[in-house]
């Protein structure tokens, strides 16, 4: 891997990050939107920061950061369609996209700990 761009699980947290701030798009409750738009974020960034911190060790921090914001946003998709905010085929689809980031991640960081 050269750069996190190149990491497809990188690329899918972007993906679920584009999808929330289009259906949080017209969402009036403020601070459930701030919410899960943030941890989105928080998905990507801390994968592309923890893939420049220069050792496996500190990136795998990284990655279990971005796990737990993977987790969030996936408790909060729940939310979002108890309260309308979305249908369900979008929450199951944002779910299963948040699911396969976790999955690659964990993935990622058990090559990692090998490497130690």
């Amino acid at each position: 891997m050269s750069t996190f761009e190149e990491l497809t699980y990188w690329n899918k947290a972007k993906e679920l990050t584009l999808l929330i701030y289009e259906i949080m798009q017209d969402v009036k409750d403020f601070g459930f939107k701030d919410q899960i738009q943030r941890a989105s974020v928080s998905i990507m960034n801390n994968i592309a920061e923890g893939s420049e911190f220069g050792s496996p060790l500190g990136f795998v921090k990284y990655l279990n950061i971005a796990r737990g914001s993977c987790a969030e946003v996936r408790s909060m998709l729940y939310l979002c369609k108890d309260l309308g905010y979305c249908s369900e085929e979008q929450m199951i689809h944002l779910i299963d996209i948040s699911r396969f980031v976790s999955s690659a991640i964990y993935n990622h960081i058990k090559y990692l700990k090998k490497l130690q």
